[in-house]
């Protein structure tokens, strides 16, 4: 049997209001690079994950267009949303880049806390 974790040292449990994942495709693995190093530099992000290449198919300017991009996901506190878009806006090459943030329903305490105390402090 395993014992009960004491609660001495445990802090509030966050709202999980107070957490987005905030979505964005670059042009390619450098610009994707340079804008998580940015964010997490900053702490605007507690992590930044590049993922691999994809193809995205979308209409633009009345055209369907086809592209290579990297997705980026972006963990963040709510509050420095306004923040992590407007890094995204003076880092991005496009003339309208997608950032889309999805709330956090769920998360295991221990690391919605470090995402809290990561982004707490901003620098730069």
């Amino acid at each position: 049997m395993i014992p009960p974790r004491s609660t001495a040292s445990v802090r509030p449990r966050k709202n999980m209001d107070d957490f987005v994942i905030v979505l964005t495709n670059l042009p390619d693995r450098e610009a994707a690079l340079r804008l998580a190093h940015e964010l997490v530099a900053k702490r605007l992000a507690a992590c930044v994950n590049v993922l691999a290449e994809c193809a995205s198919v979308y209409r633009w300017r009345g055209a369907v267009e086809n592209a290579r991009e990297v997705p980026v996901l972006i963990k963040t506190r709510s509050v420095r949303y306004a923040e992590v878009e407007a890094a995204i806006r003076g880092l991005h090459p496009y003339e309208l880049p997608e950032i889309i943030a999805v709330p956090v329903v769920r998360g295991c305490d221990d690391y919605l806390r470090w995402v809290a105390d990561e982004t707490s402090i901003s620098i730069g």
